[in-house]
């Protein structure tokens, strides 16, 4: 299942780049787009705010089919406190903003991608293009929460993929 997880992010991730190539974020130095997956940051930075952040939650496998197809839920969450300039009054514009950021690059034909291998990056190894397609449901937006000064909302994708031979 993670490279069907690392193809979504990075699918996600240049269409959000594409939408808006000004939302980027400061993570341990390095100014990289703002979108990332928590699990694999460190503990700080979960807290940022005005980037959108990953997790995967529940997980099904239907056996039932000639490859074992799975289907798994994607947590996206983002935040804002508005612009400094506005002394933070435009926090609501700005989370609209990010919701149609998320909606035009969830939606953004195709909703599916050719599965891709990322593993072997950390060696220095090219991407291997996989056997299957991931592909995924419309966003599901969440109720808008206020704590502090900031205006909060998470959305929920379905993304779903065969598991072919040998994937964990």
């Amino acid at each position: 299942m993670q490279s069907a997880k690392d193809t979504f992010y990075e699918v996600l991730r240049g269409r959000l780049v594409v939408g808006n190539p000004e939302r980027t974020i400061v993570l341990r130095g390095v100014t990289r787009p703002g979108v990332m997956v928590v699990e694999n940051e460190l503990v700080s930075a979960v807290d940022l705010t005005d980037c959108f952040r990953l997790s995967w939650g529940e997980s099904k496998t239907d056996v039932a089919g000639a490859l074992p197809m799975v289907a798994m839920s994607c947590e996206i969450e983002y935040e804002t406190a508005g612009t400094a300039a506005n002394a933070g009054m435009d926090r609501g514009r700005m989370l609209a903003a990010m919701d149609g950021e998320l909606l035009v690059a969830v939606r953004t034909w195709p909703q599916h991608a050719l599965k891709n291998n990322y593993a072997g990056l950390a060696f220095g190894q090219a991407v291997k293009a996989m056997s299957t397609n991931v592909w995924w449901g419309d966003v599901v937006f969440g109720e808008l929460t206020v704590e502090g000064e900031r205006l909060k909302r998470a959305a929920t994708v379905q993304v779903m993929s065969y598991q072919e031979a040998g994937e964990l």
